[in-house]
């Protein structure tokens, strides 16, 4: 049984993976990602449950940008359950020098920030899902020594904060055993249809829905 209360909102947070198309000028547009397909099956499962989903997450985010519009775009929502998945952007806006790289410290800092504001302000049960990369170029491996400390503090402040944590770089790792990398994700980060049917029966499990 799902661990989804009845009559519960639940928030999608998150930068272009979870963005994907919404019309901003839309509250209630979830996009065409993953949120859209978890808003579709989950009410299918537990219909009687009248669950509400809606969808903030904002392409191009990293981890600061949700600070700077946390109150806003979480904490005066007042959802019941809160999925966050932010992080690669840190990675690789940094790699492609678009922006100095962020350090760890501030890394976790960041995703401390959100966390405890949700701790002081909201009886929300927290989701995080970790960033990901899959390897469907050369540079992508280089990635790692980066993103894997990042990926690991996630898991650690999913322990700290009692948060829900679904492994999705390993998620997407045993995929590509399955079928070639860019199946899932073209450039290895934004999905293709299946990565995104793969994030979403990973959210699905997580929170006992499948």
């Amino acid at each position: 049984m799902t661990i989804i209360k009845p009559n519960s909102t639940v928030l999608f947070q998150g930068d272009s993976i979870t963005d994907w198309g919404r019309d901003r000028k839309d509250p209630d547009s979830l996009g065409n990602g993953y949120p859209l397909v978890i808003a579709s099956m989950f009410p299918a499962l537990f219909p009687e449950l009248n669950v509400k989903f809606i969808n903030r997450g904002i392409g191009g985010d990293r981890t600061e940008h949700l600070v700077a519009r946390w109150q806003e775009d979480c904490i005066d929502l007042k959802p019941d359950f809160v999925s966050i998945m932010i992080g690669i952007n840190d990675v690789w806006h940094a790699f492609n020098k678009r922006i100095e790289t962020v350090s760890l410290e501030q890394f976790t800092l960041n995703y401390s920030t959100i966390l405890q504001m949700i701790r002081e302000n909201l009886d929300a049960q927290v989701l995080l899902m970790e960033p990901y990369v899959l390897h469907t170029s050369d540079d992508r491996p280089l990635w790692r020594a980066d993103l894997d400390p990042k990926r690991e503090a996630v898991k650690e402040l999913a322990h700290k904060y009692d948060a829900i944590f679904v492994p999705i770089d390993a998620v997407m790792q045993e995929a590509a055993r399955k079928q070639e990398p860019g199946f899932w994700c073209p450039d290895g980060v934004h999905p293709a249809p299946a990565g995104h049917g793969l994030i979403a029966k990973a959210w699905l499990e997580a929170v006992g829905a499948l």
